[in-house]
């Protein structure tokens, strides 16, 4: 059975090994957020090299969410926060969990098996969020605590943000190499069998019926 989980960051290796497949999180603390794939090319290199990044993530989370940052007197709001796709960033992201030290990292639609294996050696687990679930996650949205690499645009900058019970997200991948995706696959593989053969049935239905 799934539990919720309310996490505050940042996270040891051993309480995100109790996460299962299937439940439920909410954060409270700092996320670092970037879409931006010039970004990732960047955090895997300081990540290989051994290179500091402008902060610490050891113990932390980055997730693949997209925000806008405006500036009101002085002050910088995040707008928002919308889910982006994991698997644009399967080239990066393994160098990236095993260099920093994350515990969460997470977006929309997974990640590959080169990006689990890292997951499940380093205890990270990956967190999926509700695709068009933008106005339920800015609700989380406090403040924004960092903002690094302002030469790229708002949403590919590295951006460390204040939020409070952010989610529900769904542990999709746990650092056990668990899977949500794979059980998915599997289960409808076994029902491919079945399925061929009920278009098989009406084809061939198809055909008799034509011929009388």
């Amino acid at each position: 059975m799934s539990r919720l989980h309310e996490l505050t960051l940042p996270l040891s290796p051993e309480r995100v090994r109790e996460l299962r497949v299937g439940d439920m999180v909410t954060l409270t603390g700092q996320v670092t957020v970037s879409i931006g794939i010039p970004t990732h090319k960047r955090m895997a290199e300081a990540a290989r090299s051994g290179q500091p990044l402008p902060i610490d993530l050891n113990g932390g989370a980055f997730f693949h969410l997209s925000t806008y940052v405006r500036e009101q007197d002085g002050v910088k709001v995040p707008l928002y926060l919308n889910p982006s796709t994991s698997t644009r960033y399967n080239a990066w992201m393994p160098d990236i969990v095993r260099g920093l030290g994350l515990r969460l990292v997470g977006g929309k639609g997974g990640l590959d098996d080169a990006s689990v294996t890292a997951l499940k050696e380093c205890g990270c687990a990956y967190l999926s969020f509700l695709g068009g679930g933008a106005p339920l996650l800015s609700r989380a949205l406090r403040g924004v605590a960092s903002s690094h690499w302002n030469e790229y645009i708002s949403q590919f900058r590295l951006l460390t943000l204040d939020v409070s019970a952010m989610g529900p997200a769904t542990v999709a991948i746990d650092a056990h190499g668990g899977s949500a995706y794979d059980q998915v696959g599997a289960r409808a593989h076994g029902r491919l069998p079945d399925i061929l053969e009920r278009m098989r049935a009406a084809r061939a239905a198809d055909a008799s019926a034509t011929r009388a």
